[in-house]
């Protein structure tokens, strides 16, 4: 620990200045507008970890975003680590609520605020220092793999092509994985599951214009307050989601397992407090660490229509849109969640409006063992930097690429992230803890040492 120690001591400049070079590509993958941002990102990432010591370091070409692939075989008869992570962003929009620019890091009160700070650039650039520290140090205990991919903020739609067209090349014994947070760094814990994802978007039109809304006013459906009642309905007063067969397939945790989850440290005034909120929602009957990690959601992502300019405009818009995502629980798939809200969702829809529902991306959810070789290795490595036990957690988001490594490739993976539930992953202000990205680089290698020596 005291050699790792010293030469993060050594060379954290260099780690601080060349993660603000990675945060200033704006590479975000859902903007065709930054394709050349996001391929500058790809050549930075692949540099980086030649510069590390891996071998064979490739920009994979897919039908979409590159894929950077690179590896360091040590031994053939060694355990070997397959490190994923992913190198674009979201947008940062809305742009006026950030207090500085996204894509030009800064530093406050010791945390590093810029898109992509903690999700994922931050977290995966932890990797490659650590694995250049090992090499530097000739401490690699294992074998290990990198693919860091540049599609999963749009759902990584040509990654499984990508894992099953090279499922030789990315054999491994464990996915390893630091796209997650802890609880805290007085509190630290390893997620051991993820909800899964269905992303859909609808539509609903009504006249074939936008019309005057003194003229026909209350003569013609408005779309938007159409779709506003349609909403509304799809929870009760409760706050249970009421599409037909929804639940069908969700498994109530036991009161075993009820307590151990909620035994995790939790503050509610904190919590409220940081959102600056008075109360917290949602389902009725149930805890909120159980409604963020274990429970199936559906929230409103985005809703528009008719005139949002400056001023007024009398307007009764012909259409309205909104995204809409569901959070999946285990045995829930889906497809099968993405068929049940458009056959709801169609079948609420009043006579004088017409629908159109489209199911845009989903990822399936997973439950990683804590029983495992893998999973014993991170929990050696918190001790060790920490001082404490990790607690096990459920995380609420999803990596629908943990169940896609499952199945093709057979293996499964090790949630191992350094961030926070506060750190506004996918908001304005997103930020990252310098004491975070440190600490992530002084524990990785002691995961690979233990990894190795309880893989014999």
């Amino acid at each position: 620990m005291q050699e790792i120690k010293k030469y993060v001591e050594e060379n954290k400049q260099r780690f601080l200045d060349e993660l603000f070079e990675l945060l200033r590509f704006p590479s975000v993958s859902a903007d065709p507008k930054y394709k050349a941002d996001v391929l500058k990102t790809a050549d930075f990432v692949a540099q980086k970890l030649k510069d590390a010591g891996a071998d064979k370091v490739e920009i994979c070409e897919t039908a979409g975003y590159p894929i950077v692939y690179g590896e360091k075989i040590i031994d053939a008869s060694l355990p070997t680590v397959l490190i994923y992570g992913h190198y674009d962003v979201q947008p940062a929009d809305p742009l006026e609520l950030w207090k500085t620019p996204p894509f030009e890091p800064t530093v406050r009160d010791g945390k590093i605020y810029a898109r992509g700070a903690c999700d994922d650039k931050g977290q995966f650039y932890m990797h490659v220092k650590a694995f250049e520290l090992m090499m530097k140090t000739n401490t690699l205990a294992c074998n290990v793999k990198f693919m860091i991919e540049g599609e999963e903020e749009v759902g990584s739609a040509n990654l499984g092509v990508f894992v099953n067209a090279n499922v030789e090349r990315l054999k491994a014994d464990v996915v390893l994985i630091s796209d997650t947070s802890m609880i805290s760094m007085e509190n630290p814990s390893i997620e051991t599951g993820l909800r899964g994802l269905a992303y859909m978007e609808v539509e609903v039109v009504g006249p074939n214009r936008d019309l005057h809304s003194g003229v026909y006013g209350g003569a013609v459906a408005n779309p938007a307050t159409i779709l506003c009642k349609m909403i509304a309905s799809l929870h009760d007063e409760n706050n249970h989601i009421t599409i037909p067969a929804f639940y069908d397939k969700v498994v109530e945790l036991s009161d075993t397992e009820k307590k151990a989850l909620n035994a995790a440290p939790f503050d509610l005034n904190e919590y409220k407090e940081d959102l600056d909120i008075n109360a917290e929602w949602g389902e009725k009957g149930y805890s909120t660490l159980e409604r963020t990690g274990t429970r199936p959601t559906l929230e409103v992502n985005g809703i528009w229509s008719g005139y949002i300019g400056e001023g007024a405009k009398t307007v009764l818009p012909s259409k309205a849109n909104a995204k809409i995502s569901m959070r999946l629980v285990p045995n829930q798939t889906s497809n099968e969640i993405s068929e049940i809200f458009t056959k709801h969702f169609e079948s609420i829809a009043p006579d004088y409006v017409k629908v159109k529902v489209t199911a845009h991306h989903g990822g399936e959810p997973v439950v990683t063992p804590t029983d495992s070789v893998a999973y014993r290795a991170a929990e050696k490595a918190i001790v060790d930097s920490f001082g404490k036990s990790p607690i096990p957690t459920r995380g609420g988001g999803s990596i629908p690429i943990v169940a896609l490594f499952e199945s093709a490739l057979g293996i499964k993976s090790v949630l191992f992230g350094f961030g926070l539930d506060s750190d506004a992953l996918h908001s304005p202000n997103e930020k990252y803890d310098i004491y975070n990205y440190y600490k992530g680089i002084e524990t990785l290698p002691l995961f690979h040492k233990y990894f190795a020596e309880l893989s014999k």
